[in-house]
């Protein structure tokens, strides 16, 4: 069976992007970063997804000393947008995040031999990050190509991000056909008992799940 790389957070969308990589026949390989992140509780999470997936995954640890984001530093405020615009880039961007994490997904897909990776990025309902948009994602699959032994020889890892222009909604409603548990996914900035409901994350995740006519499962196991 063919193997695909997951970049697995604990979020809705990496738990979706997880379960289609099954649905397209490759056993999934979890990747799951603790790269210094507010809190540890996405990384349960993603622990919890990946279990229940039957998935095989890794954690990889390492620091962004120089931080950029408040992601990272905890002295700065997340912020709270009643309007996200996706033309904003806010304080919750961390500097080249998606470069790095796939770096180290085409690394690993290299190393194994798989033949793809897949990422959840979304450039529809999503916070505005510029490293989740289409252009960004062909570019660094053209770049990885010219510079990496597999590509050269001319066994391309494919690069796979299915969400990238599917809205929220759209999502859960795929990861629902899929058997998708999103009482296990955790998508709030902050690390509380119980989702904040006011972080960008929050919301963009309650306004799919309205649009999507469904009750949020993940409120009611918090």
């Amino acid at each position: 069976m063919k193997k695909a790389i997951v970049l697995l957070s604990g979020g809705l969308d990496s738990a979706t992007i997880l379960y289609m990589a099954k649905a397209d026949g490759f056993r999934p390989h979890g990747l799951i970063f603790d790269y210094g992140q507010r809190h540890n509780k996405e990384i349960d999470h993603a622990r919890r997804i990946a279990r229940a997936a039957k998935c095989a995954y890794e954690v990889v640890t390492f620091s962004l000393p120089w931080q950029g984001s408040s992601l990272l530093d905890k002295r700065k405020k997340l912020p709270v947008r009643k309007t996200i615009k996706p033309t904003e880039i806010p304080s919750t961007y961390v500097p080249a995040r998606n470069i790095i994490f796939l770096s180290f997904a085409m690394s690993y897909a290299e190393a194994v031999k798989a033949d793809a990776v897949y990422i959840g990025a979304n450039a529809i309902d999503y916070s505005g990050y510029p490293d989740c948009r289409p252009d960004f994602m062909r570019a660094y699959e053209s770049a990885a190509r010219k510079g990496m032994k597999a590509g050269v020889q001319g066994r391309s890892i494919k690069i796979h991000a299915p969400l990238i222009k599917m809205t929220k909604a759209d999502i859960i409603r795929a990861g629902i056909e899929l058997g998708v548990p999103y009482q296990h996914t955790w998508s709030c900035y902050r690390g509380l008992k119980r989702p904040c409901g006011i972080c960008d994350s929050c919301v963009l995740r309650a306004k799919g799940f309205a649009a999507a006519g469904y009750a949020d499962p993940a409120l009611e196991a918090s």
